[in-house]
């Protein structure tokens, strides 16, 4: 079975074919500045990576050119579109009513159509995509794997927030959970690693990047996570500021004398570790800025790192114990420093980790590495995250639960 995944923007069009025999993948890109000026499409297959200009007045033209790329020239890895048995989006936001992946149907897109107010930035975007894709691959099934679904094993006592009730009942105001792909991928591939099943391990992932969040994972079902109704809520992150008291906001409204729109643009493109250090969103900077002297930026990197240990601390203690620590995402997998400081002084905890493992890891060329000190009562892993790989394996059990016959198949039969 070939799967092609997809991750739409409202102006681009990130893609990857895989095979799910051997989970290989056959080529990947991504179409960028569609509906703009200078659009283009970096395609990478058979050992080869170029980028072309093209036109995409929308995200058919785009699909129809990414469709090209894969058939023909020196990126083709298939003959043509009958070799893609289905397609798999990423979709942001599944509110409650979306609990697992599922077949796309008109009652799914007029559905997650509907929950576009909780996520506006990435909702419409992944209706484009689905449309486009109908336009494009006809009748093949498209299957919808979202963000929120691994979280929506939480309970109530963990997802509801201690306002009037009846906002939940109208508004579906409560703590959703994002980034739900990379932990369910990393979390199963720990108990892989640790040779377990998850059903037995109690696991805290913390997928660490621009974007940040931290799941508690106990028996395979997440109990909490860090991010809330938006991925605004949580960790302070590159440009987004965390949690925060929610008086600030009405104090800042008012002091500032500033829209809505506005206060929303500060406290997510004008915050988190910009904000603090004013100097980068991108952590590697902040911490080079530090290391210089600067004040702000070691305050930044410091800050962070205290709420990464402190949200750790308290999953342990809502799990009644910890069996592995999971770091992935772009500061999980590759900040060394911050892993060492996050895991500092948690001894008490069974959490000690390997100086000479954590500054080496990234040497290893492995998907997962151990940094676990000798006689740590609990794991620490550094997980590399594949989200477009869990994508594709929610999309083929989706038609293997559907029983729908790959494409392919159905041609050869």
């Amino acid at each position: 079975m070939k799967v092609l995944v997809i991750n739409c923007g409202s102006s681009s069009l990130k893609y990857q074919l895989i095979e799910m025999e051997g989970e290989k993948v056959l080529c990947k890109g991504l179409c960028e500045r569609i509906g703009m000026e200078s659009s283009m499409i970096t395609h990478e297959a058979n050992g080869d990576k170029r980028t072309t200009p093209a036109i995409f007045p929308t995200h058919t033209e785009a699909f129809t050119e990414l469709v090209k790329k894969m058939t023909t020239g020196d990126g083709k890895v298939i003959d043509s579109i009958d070799e893609i048995d289905a397609i798999g989006h990423r979709v942001v936001h599944g509110g409650e009513k979306f609990k697992k992946s599922c077949l796309i149907t008109p009652e799914v897109i007029s559905a997650i159509r509907d929950l576009s107010s909780l996520a506006p930035l990435h909702n419409p975007a992944a209706i484009l995509g689905i449309e486009a894709s109908y336009k494009v691959f006809g009748d093949k099934p498209n299957i919808a794997v979202f963000d929120t679904a691994f979280h929506s094993t939480m309970p109530p006592k963990a997802y509801m927030y201690a306002i009037p009730y009846e906002y939940y009942e109208k508004y579906g105001v409560r703590r959703y959970g994002f980034h739900g792909t990379s932990h369910k991928y990393v979390s199963h591939r720990a108990a892989e690693f640790l040779e377990e099943p998850i059903e037995r391990l109690k696991l805290i992932t913390c997928h660490l990047g621009n974007g940040s969040s931290i799941a508690a994972v106990d028996q395979g079902r997440v109990v909490d996570t860090s991010m809330g109704m938006t991925p605004l809520a949580g960790l302070m992150m590159g440009t987004r500021c965390g949690d925060l008291d929610p008086s600030v906001v009405n104090y800042l409204k008012y002091t500032l004398d500033i829209t809505g729109h506005e206060l929303d643009e500060i406290l997510n493109k004008k915050s988190g570790l910009l904000g603090i250090s004013g100097v980068s969103s991108d952590k590697r900077d902040v911490e080079k800025a530090a290391k210089e002297g600067n004040p702000r930026a070691q305050l930044a990197s410091d800050m962070l790192n205290y709420q990464i240990k402190k949200t750790i601390g308290s999953y342990i203690a809502a799990m009644g114990g910890v069996d592995a620590i999971v770091f992935t995402g772009g500061i999980g997998e590759h900040d060394a420093d911050s892993r060492a400081k996050i895991c500092h002084h948690m001894d008490w905890l069974g959490i000690r980790i390997d100086t000479d493992k954590n500054r080496d890891a990234h040497r290893q060329k492995k998907d997962v590495v151990e940094i676990t000190a000798w006689g740590a009562r609990v794991r620490t892993l550094i997980i590399e995250t594949n989200e477009e790989l869990m994508i594709a394996r929610d999309t083929r059990d989706v038609i293997e639960e559907q029983g729908q016959e790959p494409a392919a198949e159905d041609a050869e039969a």
